[in-house]
């Protein structure tokens, strides 16, 4: 399992462009790819899911992957969150 936080410093929040980035991305990749925000969790293929934890500006998520390519998975979303949020 890999696990990072990132603090959201995109003014909008993870809005729907970014989302759609995002949920993209971790479709590529088998492992499964779970975003936390608080209490809320969500399946990061899924745009709903995504959209659903109302990822505002300054809040920190915790991204979680588990699985056959996890370490390839985690690098590309930590770059990818480092770039566009």
């Amino acid at each position: 399992m890999q696990q990072f936080t990132h603090t959201i410093r995109d003014e909008l929040g993870l809005h729907a462009r970014p989302a759609a980035l995002l949920v993209r991305l971790s479709t590529q990749y088998k492992s499964r790819i779970t975003l936390t925000k608080g209490e809320k969790v969500a399946d990061a293929k899924g745009i709903f899911a995504v959209m659903t934890l109302g990822v505002k500006c300054g809040d920190t998520l915790t991204v979680t992957v588990e699985g056959e390519d996890e370490l390839e998975a985690a690098e590309a979303l930590r770059e990818f969150f480092q770039r566009q949020l």
